[in-house]
């Protein structure tokens, strides 16, 4: 069985990587990059403490958006010419007469697909990431990375110049020698990039790494895994034009779901966000043993008023998902008595004990509530549980949702990418590509291929 899935996946990833449309695609993303140099210069930046500052915010923004158009028209082509284009020739009867199941024969082509437009990213990456090495003139003083320039248009050269030559004398199929050679002359390029300035001159490769760059583009690689597996599930039973369509689809609606469904699947309206916690009167400072009491200091003045004996609720991002504390109501006594304090008929709750001011709210853990953790800055707060839209909430959950993946406010931002989170999002990847997968092997199980 593993000696089958890798004939097959490997005979796919040859195949792919010899389509023309791959080395056009590549090429054109190439070319895009540069004039995305020129282009970004008319934002009017400004800097900041960030990896990236300035105008080269805006060339990280459009230089992925480029990159991760071009893979997902790359996927859409394809899959259509492995998978189904083989399915409307009869060519793939062959294979699955034999003793191939058809699930293991989605597998191996998603496999050599995917392993194709991995390639194929990697060089469109290092396009940007070259791009992004060079940086943006924003000044007429500015001078242009001659090292960058030089191994980019050297590396290009060398594979172009290889590539024609094999073919001419050999027979090598032209796209697939370019793109094999290019890989890894850009990738040597790059990291020799950093450790040269501007005019040639050593520093330290350090200066001018930018690791959270480096995790976006993961996430950028990661969607693409994602809508190659889109790509192969819709060519199981569409043609080119409309696996195109459909791929375009799910990764605009992908980008655009938190609005159109993410919005309704969670509803609930924070009062103002945590500035600073502190403890009051809390021995283990877990928040979660009956009279724990915190001080809460507030970005901005409240937007409802509460009261003392009102619920608290108070979770990590504005929508009110995934609510750090219980299922909770107001207190029926008084916050400042121990006896309803302490009383398990009166909670469990977590309840306003005091407003010292517009900005300041004192918090009392009424009957030991089974919070999650205690609040921390930057947590939200509300009055009301969230309430939960089932429809959009379905809707919001099987759409591959491209925002998990786009990193790059968070490095405009100045936001560290955790590594939990890239765990996270490799996990939640995965997870569509199975359950995405198992959809194509459902639409494949009765195609009629003979």
């Amino acid at each position: 069985m593993i000696t089958q899935l890798l004939a097959i996946a490997r005979n796919t990833f040859v195949e792919s990587v010899r389509q023309p449309i791959l080395y056009i695609l590549v090429m054109a993303s190439g070319l895009l990059q540069l004039f995305n140099v020129f282009l970004s210069m008319y934002s009017m930046g400004f800097g900041d403490s960030a990896e990236v500052s300035g105008d080269d915010k805006l060339l990280l923004d459009i230089g992925l958006a480029t990159v991760l158009l071009c893979a997902t028209l790359l996927a859409a082509f394809i899959a259509t010419a492995v998978l189904s284009r083989e399915i409307e020739d009869k060519t793939a009867l062959t294979v699955i007469s034999k003793p191939v199941g058809r699930p293991l024969f989605v597998l191996s082509k998603y496999l050599g697909v995917a392993g194709a437009m991995l390639t194929a990213t990697a060089v469109m990456l290092l396009f940007f990431l070259f791009a992004i090495r060079h940086g943006v003139m924003s000044r007429a003083f500015d001078d242009p990375h001659i090292p960058v320039i030089v191994f980019v248009f050297g590396s290009l050269a060398i594979a172009t110049g290889v590539a024609v030559w094999g073919n001419f004398f050999y027979g090598w199929v032209f796209s697939s020698t370019a793109i094999t050679i290019l890989l890894p002359l850009l990738a040597v390029g790059y990291v020799a990039s950093l450790f040269l300035t501007h005019n040639w001159r050593m520093q330290p490769p350090t200066t001018d790494l930018t690791p959270q760059v480096l995790m976006a583009c993961a996430g950028v690689a990661m969607a693409m895994l994602v809508l190659t597996a889109v790509a192969v599930a819709a060519s199981t039973r569409l043609g080119q034009v409309m696996t195109i369509l459909v791929c375009m689809g799910v990764f605009l609606f992908g980008l655009l779901s938190n609005h159109f469904v993410g919005r309704h699947a969670f509803v609930n309206y924070p009062v103002q966000q945590i500035a600073e916690a502190e403890a009051v009167s809390d021995r283990d400072g877990d928040f979660r043993d009956a009279g724990d009491t915190w001080r809460l200091t507030l970005r901005g003045e409240l937007r409802d008023e509460l009261s003392p004996g009102d619920a608290l609720h108070y979770a990590t991002n504005p929508g009110g998902i995934a609510m750090l504390t219980p299922t909770q109501r107001s207190l029926e006594g008084d916050p400042t008595r121990e006896r309803d304090v302490f009383s398990p008929e009166s909670g469990p709750a977590v309840v306003v004990l005091a407003t010292p001011s517009a900005r300041e709210l004192t918090i009392v853990n009424v009957g030991g509530a089974n919070v999650r953790r205690p609040p921390r800055a930057e947590d939200y707060i509300f009055t009301a549980p969230t309430r939960t839209n089932a429809a959009a909430r379905v809707a919001w959950s099987v759409t591959p949702n491209m925002q998990f993946f786009w990193l790059v406010d968070a490095v405009t931002q100045a936001h560290p990418i955790p590594p939990r989170y890239m765990l996270m999002m490799t996990g939640y990847g995965a997870a569509q590509i199975a359950a995405l997968l198992a959809l194509a092997v459902i639409l494949f199980q009765r195609r009629e291929v003979g």
